[in-house]
């Protein structure tokens, strides 16, 4: 699948120069230049590393007659350094979150939280940091697909002023483990099954879910994991957490704990399992595809940064330990604090060197920001290290991508691949001449906070870690019904893979954990012994923002949403030509589809259209919304072709809006064929779940410049309305999603 730009689209569309990562955005983007070579450079020629020009790169030096070629020749150079190079091009993947994509952006405060830091990046409002975001999957390698059921990585580098501040966060604000000593023992679990390498990005497996019983500590993380956040429709989609607490500090010497929060401004949204399935074979790159489509399209992803702060007198005042990576802190209790936000408007221009070469550590913190007393963060931190050093070498920080744009000054010397060139007679410290004196608090120094400890050294964990269900259960109390079904059918699934009957009978006895109606269901689709009474009584309590469905977006809008248009030779060019320029001027993507990709005329001679795609090439899984104009030919030819007809019983399947005027009111009513699906018979709108139809056209039926609002009249304005809801989720209420073979 390529990706579509605006400017291929609609030329009007195009927006003026972004003022891409800010004016300190500069910083970052010059000293990349440094390192930058572009290969459209006029009179550039091709050299060898050492610099030499080289007069050919298709024939290794060898013994040559007219008629015979003779053995190659080991003093050659060129081709010994080509197979040289070539042969080292790869380093070792990441062992998690291999599979991923980023972008570069900009971050700012627009409230200073100088009541809790004095750190320049969450006070100076005036100033813009550059930022890069690797999103990922977390199990799957790096050839696996983008749309599994998996956690995401959300991990950002902030290139400060006073240094890289990285928060290597997820998709999800709670992990499965409290301790990293467990680690290892999760990922392997997770990972393919050592005796046959298989399955690949899945935890669809024995060994994932006998870890998963085997430690009720991960039983909230795994409600959160086959809940409709492993399925996300889209990077731009997902909120993001810090996971860890971490502290901060005041002016003042007082310390906080902190979280970190990050939603999305085209609010949460999810794929549905079965698209998910399909598009890991259609389109494995679907999610990498839509963070660039959208950039380069100019419709830039936001995100409110936010903060929830808990005082240190306050830190035991709660019934869980704020410590506990396995908890989330309530809203309700704990709310967040949105004080800034960030945007992401410029992609990367290699993706080696800087998406797969960026390196995050938990422990790049600066002064202000400070580490807790959380066990996972404590590993991580020194986890990080290890990993960087493993991938990319001892120097792996003086890597353009991960180098900071303020000063460095050490005496760190020497090792593989060392850029940096340091001048002077000492490498040390103290020396006589007091080079490089190290900074005081004044002068930006880091200076921990002195924290008081006390307690024995033991390998123990607290009394409040030892909860591990409680707040499952308020995550599922918490899910509205649609999540609910979503839920059941991701552990049906889950456990429906597992082949041994002590897995999942005993994950069906886990389940009741937490409810015994999820229990009793989930055990009757996967063969367990359905449980008669509850392990532990529900306490019944909710919390708000942990339900997707309170982040719709922060206004009905359908930018960078994909909107298929399904034409034949002899469509209404009215309609369609409408439809295009209302779908671009809304800062979507319209996409034609064609029953073939070459040149399809429109109905009386009126135009004509060359399609982006044609049926078979593309599926109704890579759009957000169907829409289908009249026209008598073309409406004929639709519905003798069985791939269109599948293309709306898949959307509708899929719970997506589907527009249709003219005589593609027939088609999409014959194509469904349900009774409570009505459709327009007259110059009315008639929207029934989701389903948009216009029968009569009249003059100005189809505007081109719609007003996305709840309450209207017209087609245009219906149906953009419903795309912008993401899903009809009342046809899945009703039912009607499973009577329709797709």
């Amino acid at each position: 699948m390529t990706s579509i730009s605006l400017a291929d689209i609609h030329p009007a569309m195009q927006k003026a120069q972004h003022a891409v990562m800010g004016p300190r955005g500069g910083d970052k983007i010059a000293d990349l230049a440094k390192e930058t070579k572009n290969v459209a450079e006029k009179g550039a020629r091709l050299t060898t590393d050492y610099g030499v020009k080289q007069t050919t790169a298709d024939d290794w030096l060898k013994v040559v007659s007219n008629d015979k070629t003779g053995p190659m020749l080991l003093e050659d150079p060129f081709g010994r350094e080509r197979i040289h190079r070539f042969d080292h091009e790869r380093i070792p993947e990441r062992v998690v979150h291999a599979r991923g994509s980023g972008a570069f952006g900009k971050f700012r405060v627009f409230e200073s939280a100088e009541d809790v830091t004095f750190a320049p990046v969450l006070t100076d409002t005036s100033r813009e940091t550059p930022i890069f975001i690797r999103f990922s999957t977390v199990l799957g390698s790096r050839g696996s697909a983008d749309t599994v059921r998996d956690v995401r990585g959300f991990a950002i580098k902030f290139y400060t002023e006073e240094g890289n501040w990285d928060i290597v966060g997820n998709d999800i604000p709670v992990f499965f483990i409290q301790d990293a000593i467990k680690f290892p023992d999760v990922i392997h679990a997770g990972k393919p099954e050592p005796h046959n390498e298989v399955p690949q990005a899945q935890t669809a497996h024995n060994n994932f879910w006998d870890f998963q019983f085997n430690h009720t500590e991960a039983t909230h993380m795994f409600m959160w994991a086959m809940s409709d956040r492993g399925i996300p429709r889209s990077y731009r989609m997902m909120q993001g957490f810090g996971v860890n607490t971490f502290t901060m500090i005041n002016a003042q010497g007082e310390r906080s704990f902190v979280k970190f929060v990050f939603t999305p401004e085209l609010g949460v949204h999810s794929l549905v399992w079965d698209e998910a399935l399909k598009l890991a074979g259609q389109d494995p790159d679907f999610h990498r595809k839509d963070l660039w489509e959208a950039i380069e399209n100019g419709v830039y992803p936001k995100w409110k940064f936010g903060i929830q702060v808990i005082k240190e007198a306050d830190e035991n005042k709660f019934e869980f330990d704020i410590l506990d990576a396995t908890k989330i802190w309530p809203e309700d209790l704990v709310p967040v604090r949105y004080i800034g936000e960030f945007e992401l408007n410029r992609n990367p221009d290699e993706f080696f060197t800087q998406t797969e070469q960026i390196a995050f550590c938990t422990s790049h913190i600066v002064p202000g920001i400070g580490f807790s007393d959380d066990p996972l963060l404590q590993g991580r931190n020194f986890s990080y290290f290890d990993t960087q050093l493993s991938r990319l070498g001892i120097n792996w920080q003086e890597l353009p991508i991960n180098r900071p744009v303020c000063p460095v000054m050490n005496f760190n010397r020497d090792g593989a691949m060392r850029h940096t060139i340091t001048r002077g007679t000492v490498n040390y410290w103290p020396n006589r001449f007091e080079n490089i004196k190290p900074a005081t608090h004044e002068e930006g120094g880091f200076v921990e906070y002195a924290e008081k400890v006390a307690g024995i050294k033991a390998r123990a964990r607290s009394a409040k870690f030892k909860e591990h269900f409680s707040q499952a259960q308020l995550f599922w109390n918490s899910m509205s019904k649609i999540e609910k079904n979503h839920i059941i059918n991701a552990l049906g699934f889950e456990l429906d893979h597992c082949e041994d009957p002590v897995v999942y009978e005993r994950m069906v006895t886990r389940l009741a954990d937490i409810d015994l109606g999820l229990a009793q269901t989930v055990a009757e689709m996967v063969g367990g012994e359905p449980p008669k009474e509850a392990s532990r009584p529900n306490h019944g309590k909710k919390a708000p923002g942990l339900s997707q469905t309170e982040f719709p977006g922060e206004k009905p809008t359908i930018k960078s949403r994909r909107i298929a248009i399904l034409v034949a030779d002899g469509y209404d060019s009215v309609a369609y030509n409408a439809a295009y320029a209302a779908i671009s001027a809304a800062m979507a993507v319209p996409l034609v589809i064609g029953t073939k990709r070459s040149k399809i005329q429109a109905a009386g001679g009126n135009g004509s259209v060359t399609p982006h795609h044609h049926l078979e090439g593309f599926r109704s899984t890579m759009v957000d919304a169907l829409f289908i104009p009249g026209g008598v030919d073309s409406i004929r030819a639709l519905s003798t072709n069985g791939r269109a007809m599948h293309w709306v019983r898949e959307a509708f399947g899929h719970l997506k809006t589907i527009g249709a005027t003219g005589e593609a009111v027939d088609f999409v009513n014959k194509a469904i064929a349900l009774p409570p699906v009505t459709v327009s018979s007259s110059d009315e709108v008639n929207e029934s779940y989701g389903v948009i139809t216009l029968k009569d056209m009249k003059p100005g039926s189809l505007s081109e410049t719609v007003e996305i609002v709840k309450e209207t009249k017209g087609f245009m304005e219906k149906f953009f309305y419903n795309v912008a809801q993401h899903r009809c989720w009342q046809r899945e209420l009703d039912g009607l999603h499973s009577q329709v073979a797709y």
